[in-house]
């Protein structure tokens, strides 16, 4: 008679249980024991800043499955608010602590699975421990967020880091009236997601909802009220007034429990596994937030504390747990986020990574629409989009706008994933039609636009090395081959800049010194790329478009009030 499977699973929020119902679809006789030091399971930790802005009603439509689920449907053994202490695997054994006892006791494993998560990373500054400042991992942070904030109290919030929860969580204060400012230890917001044009696209929009951005400056503490209650948020440059404050610099495995065992952490800080999911001891597993996964560009170990790998590394897991030889890839660092109107996503590496890591890399930026233009209602989105430029292959993609960036952030995955080249892009056969695509979608333009420049026939230089040569008074021609009416709505208003319309530039090419560098633009570099090519085509020497032109210039411009 075969020996019944012994699987015991730490940890209750997202790759845990999916283990755990993995695990019991592929051995119904497995006795499985899902351990979670809270209260709830398979908790959507995702959806927390909708649900302190109220989008998200009630604290119920936050659990995935109850205890009860787990325990009737998929017929687990459910110890919840229970913590794991320590495992002895030599004895294959989980030391336990009831929380709400204080009874201790123990748990025999023959495959013991990991998926502690991460916690939030806390810096130790003066009045870190005041009243008002929070972090958001957990529904009870959430919900201590609402409370506060419906007290009607405050009116101030300051919100520590530009990543993703922050930006969300700028959104869904604002919501609730509240005054917000971001304070940022670098230089833009999402750093570590976006490069610097996409990201201050994104800086613009944020500031239109009335959200002030603080770059540049790090956080030294925090001083309280007679109560113990934060007042001041103290930076380098400045002391913000506030009533609550949110700490959103990231987080960090939760290793604890495999350090103590002996178990090797990588040098990311997350658990060592290997392809299966397997720890040093081929009786351990390990996956979500507390792992390093392989970074499928630079095949680099990286950290990716989110929700979807947690997920498919759960269902791995239960796989091999049971018997199975599954295998996890790796991750390309597929992100997006809702951001008041807009929309931003970006996967595989931005241009600063692939840089860093040795790539000579060509791009492009195209302001697009999400469909044709003749169909209503139309969004903006910008892309930018990083290849090789030795062999064309695709490194990365960013985008950003009020329009559909989910599905071209997805169409760029699944290229990646493949190790497409910019040409493959270009060629996709993708959907088409007017309420949902143009002929070309702005993934094709991108392509098309990297293809161009590595063939010679497009020359573009980037928004900031524009505002570069303007800042340093270089002598140049910022031609503007817009119409007169676009140009006396807005336009650079600077010594360099001249309108010359692209309808009348072959008829006035002497108008151009033809020992003048210039720089061609346009709305978003259509017009721009045509005038290269005309004054290429005249015999003009020196003559580069902006990328992504006025569409993606992220610094002020002249702007005409409109009449009442």
């Amino acid at each position: 008679m075969k020996k019944q499977n012994n699987i015991v699973i730490i940890g209750g929020t997202a790759c845990g249980p999916k283990a755990a119902a993995r695990a019991r679809r592929c051995d119904p006789q497995a006795r499985i024991t899902l351990i979670e030091q809270g209260k709830n399971l398979s908790t959507a930790t995702c959806g927390l800043p909708y649900y302190v802005s109220g989008v998200i009603d009630k604290q119920s439509d936050l659990l995935g499955r109850t205890p009860e689920y787990f325990r009737e449907v998929m017929n687990l053994e459910v110890l919840i608010s229970t913590q794991a202490t320590a495992i002895d695997h030599k004895a294959h054994k989980v030391e336990l602590l009831n929380l709400e006892t204080n009874h201790t006791s123990a748990i025999n494993y023959d495959k013991l699975v990991i998926a502690t998560g991460s916690i939030p990373a806390v810096p130790d500054l003066a009045g870190k421990d005041l009243g008002g400042i929070f972090t958001l991992t957990k529904i009870e942070d959430a919900s201590a967020i609402r409370k506060s904030v419906s007290s009607h109290e405050i009116e101030k919030a300051v919100i520590i880091g530009a990543g993703l929860i922050g930006l969300e969580m700028a959104e869904a204060l604002v919501s609730r009236r509240l005054k917000v400012t971001v304070v940022e230890a670098l230089d833009w917001v999402l750093p570590t997601l976006l490069d610097f044009e996409v990201a201050a696209y994104l800086a613009k929009h944020l500031l239109a909802k009335g959200v002030n951005l603080l770059f540049g400056q790090r956080v030294l503490g925090f001083e309280g009220d007679e109560r113990g209650w934060v007042r001041r948020v103290i930076t380098q440059d400045s002391q913000l007034e506030v009533g609550l404050v949110l700490l959103a610099i990231g987080a960090k495995p939760n290793i604890r429990l495999a350090q103590e065992a002996g178990l090797t952490i990588g040098a990311t800080g997350g658990i060592s596994v290997n392809q299966y999911l397997q720890t040093g001891d081929p009786d351990i597993y390990a996956g979500g937030d507390c792992v390093e996964n392989v970074n499928l560009i630079t095949h680099e170990k990286v950290l990716a504390p989110l929700g979807s790998t947690a997920n498919k590394h759960g269902r791995v897991i239960g796989s091999n747990v049971t018997g199975g030889q599954e295998t996890f890839p790796g991750v390309l660092g597929t992100a997006i986020a809702k951001v008041f109107d807009y929309n931003v996503g970006r996967v595989g590496l931005s241009q600063l990574q692939a840089q860093k890591v040795g790539y000579d890399v060509v791009t492009a930026l195209v302001p697009s629409y999400e469909h044709v233009t003749y169909y209503p209602k139309g969004k903006e989105i910008l892309v930018k989009l990083i290849a090789d430029k030795t062999n064309n292959k695709l490194l990365g993609g960013q985008v950003a706008g009020p329009g559909e960036a989910a599905k071209r952030i997805d169409v760029l995955a699944t290229a990646l994933s493949f190790r497409a080249t910019v040409d493959d892009l270009a060629n996709l056969d993708l959907a088409y039609a007017p309420p949902y695509n143009s002929a070309l979608d702005p993934l094709h333009n991108a392509a098309n636009v990297i293809r161009n420049k590595q063939s010679g026939l497009a020359r573009a230089i980037t928004p900031l090395e524009v505002k570069n040569k303007l800042d340093n008074g270089d002598d140049f021609i910022l031609l503007d081959v817009r119409s007169p009416a676009e140009w006396e709505t807005n336009r650079l208003d600077v010594p360099q800049a001249k309108l010359l319309p692209l309808r009348e530039l072959r008829a006035k090419l002497d108008e151009l010194p033809r020992d003048a560098e210039i720089v061609a633009l346009c709305r978003s570099s259509v017009r721009a790329y045509q005038a290269q090519r005309i004054l290429d085509g005249a015999g003009f020497k020196n003559v580069t478009f902006m990328d992504g032109s006025l569409a993606a210039w992220p610094y002020e411009v002249f702007t005409r009030p409109k009449k009442k």
